[in-house]
């Protein structure tokens, strides 16, 4: 009876841990949608951190614990491993107020993101009526300001699914479609299509079309979860 009782123990274990391991791996596999999730909800495998890294994994959700001085911590970005051409990216995050975020899509060179990424604006611009290219959440960061203001309350989790093919940069965001971007009408560096001036001093239409994804740390409080990506 006590050999039975052992054997039985030892297999409830065993299959507990590859269930565990199974959980795991599941991150990394391809969905029915042929997404792949780019977080395992537990810790930063599969990412690129800097050396002041402030990004932790808590209570399932991605978030940065830091100082919050407002400052742009580029060298602790949250970058994944691989580069990305075509590829739509589907995730959630949170704000409050106050909250200064962005991500970072085709980011070329990692030491110098935000002149060489394309930066999709998370900030808590809940109740705004003026829209903004920096200040609206869902912007493309100082080029494009988003159709409507359509975050929610700070709090509430916002899905946002954005998608990067050639020339074209598509951002819904709860449901809504708020950017259509045409990077190809781009040509003047400083200049946005509408005359207006932007910060980058290459035109986007040269910008490199296969890059790295990344969560930007601006040193305010902000939350992300369920990151998957699907390539095209």
């Amino acid at each position: 009876m006590q050999k039975l009782i052992i054997a039985l123990v030892v297999i409830v274990v065993s299959s507990a841990i590859l269930g565990c391991s199974g959980s795991v791996q599941s991150a990394g596999k391809v969905d029915a949608q042929g997404f792949v999730a780019l977080f395992n909800g537990k810790d930063l495998s599969g990412w690129l951190i800097g050396p002041d890294n402030a990004w932790i994994v808590r209570d399932g959700v991605l978030t940065v614990r830091r100082d919050m001085d407002g400052k742009e911590h580029n060298f602790d970005y949250l970058w994944t491993k691989d580069t990305y051409g075509d590829f739509i990216l589907d995730l959630e995050f949170k704000v409050i107020e106050g909250t200064n975020s962005g991500i970072f899509l085709r980011t070329s060179d990692l030491k110098d993101p935000v002149y060489t990424g394309i930066e999709v604006q998370v900030c808590s611009s809940y109740g705004r009526d003026k829209l903004s290219k920096q200040g609206t959440a869902g912007a493309i960061y100082d080029c494009l300001e988003p159709a409507k203001n359509v975050i929610k309350k700070p709090g509430e989790w916002n899905r946002c699914t954005l998608t990067c093919k050639g020339s074209r940069v598509k951002v819904v965001l709860n449901d809504e479609q708020v950017i259509d971007m045409d990077l190809d009408r781009w040509t003047t560096p400083h200049k946005n299509w509408d005359g207006t001036d932007n910060k980058f001093g290459r035109a986007l239409k040269d910008f490199a079309r296969v890059g790295h994804i990344g969560l930007q740390d601006h040193g305010r409080p902000v939350e992300y979860r369920n990151i998957r990506v699907k390539r095209l």
